[in-house]
């Protein structure tokens, strides 16, 4: 082989190690693009959501002004043992507050009771019992094992028409934004008197939560598990187990 079929093969070489290069740089590129738009996306909506639903959030002086609520919703939280965990209680003494105070004279208790082991709606009855609350004015729905299934519920099954959510503010937004897009009026009160463990985490994995739901009230799936309807208007007792 001749100095000149040398230098071309090393020539040829290098041109393919070139055109990899810039093959990969253009994939890397694609790749960072895609990713700033999916980041862009997902901020957006999350900015949406948030934006769509503060001025519904309202103080407690302000609820009360607000005529013929159906229901004060109170949204599940997480049990330890035989009680509820800080936020969950934070919530249902905000809620057995406005019960107090004649907002609503009917309290739901959503939360998750998939299990016999599991059950977050008995527990919270019995703390707003225990509290003074009558236990015929309290209904539980045992399936509210997401946001969007307790508020799909709380219109499907209860026939609320006008709530007050209560929870945490940074889970208000989605909450409320829930609310709206399936035909419910609906107003919320923060309960978060204190700072929670964890919530920074809680508060990024929100932003991917208000996501999902957007998607999801666009599309609007059935809950997990519908049912009988039981009028927010009768007895809460029918959903004693």
């Amino acid at each position: 082989m001749n100095m000149l079929e040398i230098q071309s093969k090393k020539e040829k070489g290098l041109s393919i190690h070139k055109s990899k290069k810039r093959i990969l740089c253009k994939i890397g590129l694609l790749g960072i693009l895609t990713f700033l738009i999916c980041l862009c996306v997902v901020f957006s909506l999350n900015f949406y959501v948030k934006g769509s639903t503060k001025n519904q959030i309202l103080s407690e002086e302000k609820v009360a002004k607000i005529a013929n609520v159906d229901a004060i919703l109170v949204l599940g939280a997480g049990i330890w043992g035989d009680k509820p965990s800080h936020m969950l209680e934070d919530r249902l003494l905000e809620a057995i507050s406005l019960y107090k105070k004649g907002v609503s004279s009917k309290i739901i208790m959503s939360g998750d009771h998939g299990r016999s082991d599991y059950d977050e709606v008995n527990i919270m009855k019995e703390f707003a019992i225990q509290r003074g609350v009558p236990s015929e004015d309290i209904f539980m729905d045992h399936a509210g094992f997401s946001s969007y299934d307790s508020l799909y519920r709380a219109k499907g099954i209860f026939g609320v028409k006008k709530v007050i959510i209560v929870t945490q503010k940074y889970h208000l937004y989605r909450s409320l934004y829930i609310a709206n897009q399936i035909g419910i009026e609906a107003y919320g009160i923060p309960s978060n008197p204190r700072k929670y463990r964890g919530q920074t985490k809680r508060e990024l994995r929100e932003i991917l939560a208000r996501n999902k739901d957007f998607i999801k009230c666009i599309l609007k799936p059935n809950p997990t598990y519908l049912g009988e309807a039981i009028s927010i208007n009768g007895s809460g007792d029918l959903t004693n187990d």
